[in-house]
Parts: C-alpha cells; sequence; structure tokens
C-alpha cells in the first residue's frame, strides 16, 4: 500500500528551476538576482547556481532559495556594516567641524571683544582730546588777557 506522505526526490535530481523570462522582473533585477545566485553557489562550491545561470534559469529549489536567502542576509549585513562605519565617520566629522566652528566663534568673540576694547580706548582719548582742546584754547585765553594787562602796565 502505498504511503500518502509525498516522497523526496532523489538526491542525484536536478534541482527545480525556471526560465528567467518567466519571474516578470525587469532584465537588470534578472541579472543582479542570477550574478547573487551565482556568488551564493560559487561561495558554497556547488556548480548547480552556475550550470543554471549559463542555460538562462533560476534554481527555486528550497536548498537554493535556503543558500541564495543566506547570501542575502550575509550581503545585507555588510551593507549595514558599512552604514554603521559611514555613521560613525560622519559623527566624529560633525563632531570635529562643530568644535573649529566652536573655536572659531570664540576666536571671533575675543575679537570683537577686543575691537570694542579699542573703540573704547579711542572714543576716551577723543573725550581726552576735546578737554585738551579746550583746555588750550583757555590757556590761550589767558595768555592772551596776560599779555594785555601786561602792555597795560608796562
Amino acid at each position: 500500500m502505498p504511503s500518502s506522505q509525498s516522497r523526496s526526490p532523489p538526491q542525484s535530481a536536478t534541482p527545480s528551476s525556471i526560465p528567467d523570462n518567466r519571474l516578470g522582473l525587469s532584465p537588470q533585477d534578472v541579472a543582479i538576482l542570477r550574478q547573487h545566485q551565482q556568488l551564493a553557489h560559487a561561495q558554497q562550491r556547488s556548480p548547480a547556481g552556475s550550470q543554471a545561470s549559463s542555460q538562462g534559469r533560476l534554481l527555486l529549489d528550497p536548498g537554493s532559495l535556503q543558500l541564495l536567502s543566506r547570501h542575502f542576509d550575509r550581503v545585507m549585513q555588510a551593507i549595514s556594516q558599512r552604514l554603521e562605519q559611514l555613521h560613525h565617520a560622519t559623527e566624529i566629522a560633525t563632531r570635529a567641524q562643530h568644535d573649529r566652528t566652536g573655536n572659531a566663534i570664540q576666536v571671533a568673540d575675543a575679537g570683537i571683544a577686543r575691537f570694542h576694547a579699542i573703540l573704547r580706548q579711542i572714543d576716551e582719548l577723543n573725550t581726552e582730546f576735546d578737554k585738551i582742546k579746550r583746555i588750550r584754547e583757555i590757556v590761550r585765553g589767558f595768555r592772551a588777557r596776560v599779555e594785555q594787562l601786561g602792555r597795560r602796565l608796562g
């Protein structure tokens, strides 16, 4: 009496495959899928992926699909690690730029403070200069009076 369970194909059976053009994918997507299937099989030293690809077919058996899935997991992990590296490098560059900007702002603030101090000193000197001008005018006035008194007395 035959068993109602389905039998698995013998180990020597050719894995299930399908022509590339029956997947409904763009030619670019098919090329990428084929390339990654070849890589996945090459990493496992399995000639099946290369053979199917050379025939314009993709392997769809569970083993090949699992192999392709693990391959894409590794690709995604590598992409994720690279993104993390780039994120870290971006943070470092941003922090460094922020520090340089902060330093530049501090230098500019110090320069502005020096400029304001110089302007205050110039204002003070102008005030002193105005005072000296007034005193000089007063002295000239006194001298003129003294000379007039000297001429009157003299």
